[in-house]
């Protein structure tokens, strides 16, 4: 079977970070962009997975938590999408992603989603580790401003380190997956 050129991984674009007490940078541009890529992936055919981030039973994010819920303007089915739990930063990590990234014979990853200090970061590092090319959407990312450091200086900061040694940056608008 041949290998697929890409698939697109969308990352904790759920209601209790989106729409939290502190807003996402740009979260619209970047909801938009995120939208985008997805039809792209549709259209394409291109498997898409998305990640939720959830806590212990009893936590504000428990599993069954309207917190953890992908935002609605995704469109992601879980019917055909790719839709997985995860508790630790990175999407790899105790979530078999690698597995069934390599089931359907994916070699190369595109990111998207928040936190980009966390999550985001995290799972770029982890994803050449495990023999995954990926590919970060430059414009497709986002997280919060905190004490130290605006959210915009933060991205930008990610781009720049994450960019040659553990992804091949792309915009929103280069990014295709033929």
């Amino acid at each position: 079977m041949p290998s697929l050129a890409r698939a697109l991984l969308v990352i904790d674009m759920q209601e209790g970070l989106f729409n939290g007490p502190h807003a996402p940078f740009d979260g619209q541009r970047v909801l938009a962009n995120i939208v985008q890529l997805i039809a792209k992936a549709r259209e394409s055919r291109a498997p898409i997975f998305a990640a939720r981030h959830v806590g212990p039973p009893g936590s504000p994010i428990e599993p069954d938590s309207p917190l953890t819920h992908l935002l609605p303007a995704l469109a992601i089915d879980p019917a055909i999408d790719n839709v997985f739990e995860k508790r630790r930063p990175s999407c790899f990590s105790g979530t078999g992603l690698a597995q069934r990234l390599a089931g359907a014979n994916v070699s190369e990853l595109v990111i998207a989603g928040m936190q980009t200090e966390y999550c985001v970061d995290s799972t770029c590092r982890a994803a050449g580790d495990l023999g995954f090319k990926a590919l970060l959407v430059a414009d497709a990312h986002t997280t919060m401003d905190t004490p130290v450091l605006r959210a915009a200086s933060i991205i930008e900061h990610h781009n720049r380190t994450l960019s040659g040694p553990f992804v091949k940056l792309v915009s929103t608008a280069d990014c295709a997956f033929e």
